[in-house]
């Protein structure tokens, strides 16, 4: 059987679902109990006190009905009002049949189903109007007779007061097992906001705490983390070796270039260097991404407009659109600097204008910088997102092909972040909108 649309409504959270679990057997198992025990212990009392009632009133009516006039009828009953323990009136005001009881009084709903059923003469029952007793009357011939009894002469002690009960003790146990769940919960919301800060780029405090299969989770995070970011230096390190090492040739080459004659080979050869020397510095650019500086409070705006302004004056045509920002967002000032700045140039060198803007969102800040050229097919955005990946055939080549690391380095950014790159179609000027998605 598919269960599937049930997840919907079920709640997403790990201590909605855990207090789920827990509330949901405790009031299943009081339903259970009150139903069960109500209906064989309080309904099942409530009707045999109420048979052995009906066999005392049969005694009054006959004796009533033995009388050959009201005078004798009630000195008969005056002398079983004592041992029967019963206020008795003949007669006694005329009532409109009625029975009347509290709703939630559930014996007095068997004590008046029982009289009905074996007492014909039943005129009506009154369980409201005084507290601990219970008004019959009957019909008889000499008038109707009120009777006036203890209510716990008929019926157990009230089936609520065992809900009342059974609800508060429910309620207290419901408190504790919350409190219980709540410590047993806080470790794995450390872990969980370790992991996140981790994803941001951030690395706080984490020891490892609570049950035992928490702190082996715990545990395996800080080897993941650590293993992360050995990974993540030795990368660095290699990028920036070989990128150094590779400039010791070129060094020697560029100083064997200039003894030669000026002719075209030279030429050739010295533009292949300044290309050679133009990849090494985009290896390191790569390479340095993750280490440019660390999170702080930063005026995401004017870092906006600076960028604007250092691509103006590189020749560009680009325009500011709407900075609907906060004042300060927490991030990495000159790593979105530089991917922001990858992005412009990106799309300076592809089309002939662009346009920047930003928004800000419940969660996130999304900086968009759209431009006028060919764009990138659907199909290949993803691969473009990739290391020293060039869509040449896809892409304007007027301006010259780049190394393949503009965008990478710019998602490589967002991802330290813990946000994303989504490359789209632009709406306003028709060609590439890349749009830079940063956590708040």
């Amino acid at each position: 059987m598919n269960f599937d649309w049930l997840k919907r409504y079920m709640p997403r959270g790990l201590y909605q679902r855990a207090a789920l679990i827990l509330v949901l057997p405790i009031v299943t198992l009081q339903i259970v109990v009150s139903v069960v025990f109500i209906q064989r212990h309080f309904e099942d009392v409530a009707r045999q006190m109420t048979r052995a009632l009906t066999l005392d009133l049969a005694l009054l009516l006959q004796e009533v009905g033995a009388a050959p006039e009201p005078e004798s009828a009630r000195a008969r009953l005056a002398r079983l009002a004592g041992p029967l323990q019963m206020g008795l009136s003949l007669p006694a005001t005329p009532v409109e049949r009625h029975f009347s009881r509290r709703f939630y009084d559930l014996s007095g709903r068997v004590l008046i189903l029982t009289l009905q059923e074996r007492v014909p003469e039943l005129r009506a029952v009154d369980m409201v109007s005084r507290p601990g007793r219970v008004l019959i009357w009957l019909d008889t011939p000499h008038g109707v007779l009120g009777i006036d009894i203890s209510r716990d002469r008929v019926t157990a002690s009230n089936p609520h007061q065992f809900l009342v009960l059974m609800l508060f003790v429910g309620a207290l146990m419901t408190l504790v097992a919350f409190l219980y769940l709540r410590n047993q919960l806080r470790p794995i919301k450390r872990l969980a906001r370790a992991a996140e800060a981790f994803g941001k780029g951030r690395v706080v405090e984490y020891r490892p705490s609570g049950a035992i299969e928490v702190r082996a989770a715990g545990s395996a995070f800080l080897d993941m983390r650590a293993r992360i970011e050995r990974q993540i230096e030795q990368r660095t390190a290699m990028l920036s070796g070989i990128s150094h090492d590779l400039r010791t040739p070129l060094t020697r080459l560029k100083l064997g270039l200039s003894m030669l004659d000026e002719t075209p080979e030279r030429e050739e050869l010295e533009r292949d260097i300044a290309e050679m020397e133009r990849l090494i510095d985009a290896f390191l650019d790569f390479a340095r991404a993750d280490a440019l500086d660390e999170r702080r409070e930063t005026d995401l705006t004017a870092l906006l407009r600076d960028c604007a302004r250092r691509a103006a004056r590189g020749g560009g045509e680009i325009t500011l659109g709407r900075l609907d920002l906060p004042e300060r967002v927490s991030l990495r000032p000159m790593a979105v600097a530089r991917a922001v700045g990858n992005l412009v140039e990106n799309a300076l060198r592809y089309g002939s204008r662009a346009h920047v803007s930003a928004v800000s969102g419940a969660r996130s800040v999304t900086i968009s910088i759209e431009d006028d050229g060919p764009g990138i097919p659907p199909g290949r955005r993803e691969e473009a997102l990739q290391p020293f990946s060039r869509l040449d055939s896809a892409r304007n080549q007027n301006r010259g092909s780049g190394v393949g690391l503009g965008l990478a380095i710019a998602a490589d950014i967002a991802r330290r972040h813990g946000g994303s790159l989504r490359l789209g179609e632009s709406a306003a000027l028709g060609g590439l909108r890349a749009d830079l998605v940063l956590p708040l």
